[in-house]
């Protein structure tokens, strides 16, 4: 439960991040504007993290570095979907 729970948790945010960058990427918006929902995924998982580790010790700590880590990965699958959409010409 420690381990799955944070990885379920975090598929809601990340399907939605991917869906959101996938839909601005298709729109043809300025990059960075494409690239804002996987900025702000880090953001979330480097606050998420710190809490986790710092204020958070022990197994539910470690249950906020999960969810970190799942949210990072999200972001980083955005910022991929950034640079393989092709762009619908307006």
């Amino acid at each position: 439960m420690m381990v799955i729970v944070p990885f379920l948790t975090a598929l809601i945010p990340g399907i939605i991040i991917l869906m959101l960058t996938y839909w601005l990427s298709k729109k043809g918006f300025p990059l960075f504007i494409r690239i804002s929902p996987g900025i702000i995924a880090i953001i979330a998982a480097l606050i998420l993290f710190f809490i986790g580790f710092f204020n958070i010790r022990g197994f539910e700590g470690a249950a906020y570095g999960f969810l970190a880590i799942s949210i990072a990965i999200f972001s980083i699958l955005s910022f991929i979907i950034v640079n393989n959409v092709k762009t619908v010409a307006r």
